[in-house]
């Protein structure tokens, strides 16, 4: 058997579909299902049950699967570990971002990454935590970064900054002689969210839970935006919750409804996260780099209490 006919086998197994495994392996679908074959007579077994639609693995397929993987991850290694030892940082890596944190840390540090290292092809994809996660165990992202912990037994994480909940609190409301406020203050029952699917929404539901025994929420209105909800608690809807560098290009009018919290304030654990088996260790490393020397001087927090995207229930 060889690297190239593993690389169908794998195609076929995600794809469930020939043709559609073909045009991703840019091989004609008799070729890819030649060599399937070939390999299947090699082994003196079947790898797909061909009779279902999708097309399914054997029990014996989704093992050969597994190993194909790791066979298929080893070879890759090689040319990393020429990379590496040249001091070599280049070639294509693909990166997820969720879609709360790419708009204001994408610009932040991308330029200085594109010019320290010109021969990195980044690939760069807004996706949502369920995404990412699926596709790092999958093969199809090198690294993400999004907000953590997540207790995914594959994906190795490293923190990259703590980055503080800030409250928006409209004129009209009555918290906003307040200089600081408290969990407490918060009230379920007006809170403004993003729309269902953004981790961001799942941790202010986990840091409004202690505030929530005896109130049924009935969360008004959800958005895809916080530019959206900031002009839904100016009209009156409700109030919202930021993360702080998202509060950095607000104008001063905005800013002046912000309202941080008392010490230790709420906040989110934000990594770069990656397949423990990933073989691009230099560029991450690169990419971690970079990032957390341009945070480092936008987020001056220390006192701050974790705010999982996960529920702990």
């Amino acid at each position: 058997m060889t690297i190239t006919q593993l690389h169908y086998v794998l195609a076929v197994a995600e794809h469930r579909n020939f043709t559609l495994a073909a045009e991703k392996c840019f091989v004609t679908q008799p070729t890819l299902s030649m060599q399937i074959q070939k390999i299947e007579e090699e082994l003196g077994v079947l790898i797909f049950d061909r009779s279902k639609k999708p097309i399914q693995l054997t029990d014996i397929g989704q093992k050969i699967v597994h190993q194909a993987k790791n066979i298929v991850n080893e070879a890759d290694r090689i040319q990393d570990i020429v990379d590496q030892q040249k001091g070599f940082v280049g070639g294509e890596f693909r990166l997820g971002i969720i879609p709360t944190i790419m708009p204001t840390l994408l610009p932040m540090f991308l330029t200085n990454f594109i010019k320290k290292y010109p021969k990195v092809q980044l690939i760069i994809e807004e996706l949502n935590t369920e995404d990412i996660i699926f596709k790092l165990n999958n093969g199809h992202l090198d690294a993400a970064i999004a907000a953590t912990p997540l207790h995914e037994e594959k994906i190795k994480e490293i923190v990259l900054y703590f980055e503080p909940f800030v409250a928006y609190i409209p004129e009209h409301h009555n918290h906003f002689a307040k200089k600081e406020i408290q969990i407490e203050d918060l009230d379920v029952d007006e809170l403004l969210l993003l729309q269902d699917g953004h981790c961001f929404r799942d941790s202010v539901l986990n840091l409004c839970k202690r505030n929530a025994d005896d109130k049924r929420s009935h969360f008004q209105l959800e958005s895809g935006s916080f530019e959206t909800l900031i002009k839904l608690a100016d009209e009156g809807l409700g109030t919202t919750l930021l993360p702080y560098l998202h509060t950095l290009d607000l104008k001063e009018s905005d800013q002046a409804k912000l309202r941080h919290f008392v010490e230790p304030k709420p906040a989110r654990e934000v990594s770069l996260i990656y397949p423990k088996n990933e073989l691009k260790i230099h560029l991450i490393d690169a990419l971690r780099t970079t990032i957390s020397g341009v945070v480092r001087g936008a987020i001056a927090f220390q006192n701050v209490q974790i705010v999982s995207p996960k529920s702990t229930q």
